[in-house]
């Protein structure tokens, strides 16, 4: 069996930021709460993080300013993807250098490639690096999906030890579990289906939601752990219209009002995103407070 790198919650952290650049007084602010409420890991510069329009400077020193805010807290999780093989072969030799416990490596988007293209990328990558990895399968952006047969075809290399899976097509999500057994970790990528994917196996979620509700999320993923699935699906249902609300738009549109509404920086983003509507952040708004979110 691989390593696991947590078992629970991982935040896909948002990067404050403003006009002159990344704010790291919120994004330390933002860290310490994030562990005082009890996460179990973080996920730095992922797409909630808005890694596609960090500078390469700017990536490489919100890595090395996050792990020290940490400070060796919970496990801590770089957002090493790219569609560049060989950039993200870098990356994920500075995170390592860093001390980061694993790199999360986003399949290829834009130039796409074939099931056989996945397995000699994430091969080069780990075979390039000592940090454990994690494949990130999120077809609604990248265009196109990790078949389970690719898992099966990956699961016995030493340093690909799991797999964040937002395809949210639960046949495809068994199937994988099904091939893979214990040789490869799964995290929820998807809010929406935490407590479904539990029930088959799954180690947690790498979680957006979890931004605002830290503590409620990981109380949804220790109940189902202590065996109260009850308790975990009735959290899973009632966080449901917020976690809609958290993706009327696209992530991290939304959540970023939401934090900058909890005092966590400005509202603020980069192009091509541009803030939420006026009358969905009202909605979301008033989800907040109705799950307790002082907004």
């Amino acid at each position: 069996m691989k390593k696991v790198i947590f078992r629970g919650v991982a935040t896909a952290l948002v990067t404050p930021m403003t006009e002159k650049g990344v704010d790291y007084e919120n994004l330390e602010k933002l860290i310490n709460w994030q562990i005082e409420e009890g996460v179990q890991a973080l996920v730095i510069c992922g797409t909630t993080g808005e890694c596609a329009t960090l500078s390469d400077e700017e990536h490489r020193e919100v890595f090395k300013k996050s792990i020290e805010f940490a400070g060796g807290r919970v496990a801590m999780i770089a957002g090493t993807g790219s569609n560049d093989t060989a950039y993200a072969i870098e990356l994920t030799k500075v995170a390592a250098d860093m001390g980061y416990d694993a790199g999360l490596l986003v399949s290829p988007y834009y130039n796409k490639t074939t099931q056989a293209g996945l397995v000699a990328m994430y091969k080069a990558i780990a075979d390039s690096s000592p940090l454990p990895e994690i494949i990130y399968n999120v077809p609604g952006r990248t265009g196109m999906n990790v078949e389970p047969s690719t898992y099966a075809a990956l699961a016995d290399h030493p340093n690909i030890v799991g797999i964040k899976e937002a395809n949210g097509n639960m046949e495809k999500i068994v199937e994988t579990m099904a091939l893979c057994g214990d040789r490869l970790c799964m995290w929820s990528g998807e809010d929406g289906i935490i407590t479904p994917m539990l029930s088959v196996g799954c180690d947690g979620v790498i979680s957006v939601i979890s931004n605002i509700l830290p503590k409620k999320t990981v109380e949804l993923c220790q109940s189902f752990f202590d065996g109260d699935v009850a308790r975990s699906a009735k959290i899973q249902l009632e966080l449901t219209p917020l976690i809609r609300s958290l993706f009327c738009e696209t992530n991290p549109i939304p959540v970023r009002a939401a934090v900058a509404a909890m005092g966590f920086g400005e509202n603020y983003l980069r192009l091509p995103l541009v803030p939420m509507s006026k009358d969905k952040e009202a909605v979301m708004l008033q989800q907040m407070r109705e799950q307790g979110i002082n907004v």
